[in-house]
């Protein structure tokens, strides 16, 4: 008999908010079960899954008394006090904001523009068509991947350290991302080395996209 995880997350494959998450759990060796939510298929707008998630997006993260938690900047949060061995932010209050600051450039200057939901509104409602939402989604993404390379270290495997930290799971979660839309890559050195580093690292491995249940 197989004993349920005492969290269930509810993830798409493809979802760079969801690859942060599972990458954090993993780090920590924290247990979960998948939920997947097909985000194509419109499953996050289910009625069963808006009551869960009023916000329809992915990750939703269920603790075992049933407590749920949404977004996935305030999820991780709850994991690394919850957590805090490997921890993902420094102790001290300059080098957190550092690494804060790389991160949030991620997860708050690219991916909300480049969130599918904005995405499909822009080519559906303001006639971008399929070439204008990519080309709205590789220019954002190259502008952050230019603030990014400047903010982090460029003589570290990981972002800030020999360990990777909240920013680097930020910055392999969007990179994907990038790979996957024909970002060019090669004007952000430090970016490419940073990916490099957490693919090695077999628990950010297997958060990968690639490695999920629902992949397809």
């Amino acid at each position: 008999m197989t004993t349920a995880a005492p969290l269930t997350l509810y993830s798409y494959w493809r979802s760079t908010t969801s690859y942060r998450v599972r990458a954090a759990l993993n780090l920590k060796g924290v247990a979960y079960d998948i939920v997947p939510v097909d985000l194509v298929a419109g499953a996050q707008r289910a009625e069963s899954y808006t009551e869960l998630n009023p916000g329809q997006g992915v990750p939703t993260l269920v603790l075992a008394d049933g407590t749920v938690l949404t977004q996935s900047l305030a999820i991780l949060d709850y994991i690394e006090a919850t957590w805090p061995d490997p921890a993902l932010l420094p102790a001290d209050p300059v080098a957190r904001a550092r690494v804060l600051a790389a991160a949030h450039t991620m997860a708050l200057d690219v991916h909300p523009v480049n969130n599918l939901r904005v995405v499909t509104h822009l080519r559906d409602a303001y006639d971008a068509g399929t070439d204008g939402a990519m080309d709205w989604m590789r220019h954002w993404m190259t502008e952050g991947f230019a603030a990014l390379d400047a903010l982090v270290r460029d003589d570290t495997p990981f972002a800030f350290g020999t360990a990777p930290d909240l920013a680097d799971l930020c910055i392999v979660a969007q990179v994907y991302n990038a790979r996957r839309w024909g970002v060019d890559l090669d004007p952000f050195p430090n970016v490419a080395r940073i990916e490099a580093a957490c693919l090695a690292h077999q628990a950010i491995a297997a958060a990968h996209p690639d490695q999920q249940p629902d992949a397809s």
